[in-house]
């Protein structure tokens, strides 16, 4: 399976979710609404999830091994990065693209 296509959607300079990703899988399949966080170590992905009940959260979709999990984190922080480079080479404040 590879990732083919990763899209920014919204980029946050003010507080800790830092931006909205979708990314698409073999021109196939799309996972919408992954979350770049802004935690206490740096930054992470949150997989789309659902709230359960009292305040707890079940991932919607995730992948299963970790050797996946980083594959998507890489690209996701790729971009990712490409974008903040792209708005401060513009010189814009970071806000909802």
């Amino acid at each position: 399976m590879n990732i083919t296509d990763v899209r920014i959607r919204k980029v946050n300079d003010e507080g800790k979710m830092k931006a909205v990703v979708s990314i698409t899988f073999d021109d196939e399949f799309v996972v919408h609404d992954i979350k770049i966080i802004e935690g206490q170590n740096g930054l992470f992905i949150a997989m789309p999830s659902r709230k359960m009940g009292e305040g707890d959260f079940r991932d919607i979709a995730h992948p299963l091994v970790s050797e996946t999990r980083n594959k998507i984190r890489d690209a996701i922080f790729a971009e990712y990065e490409k974008v903040l480079a792209q708005k401060a080479a513009e010189g814009e404040t970071i806000t909802e693209q």
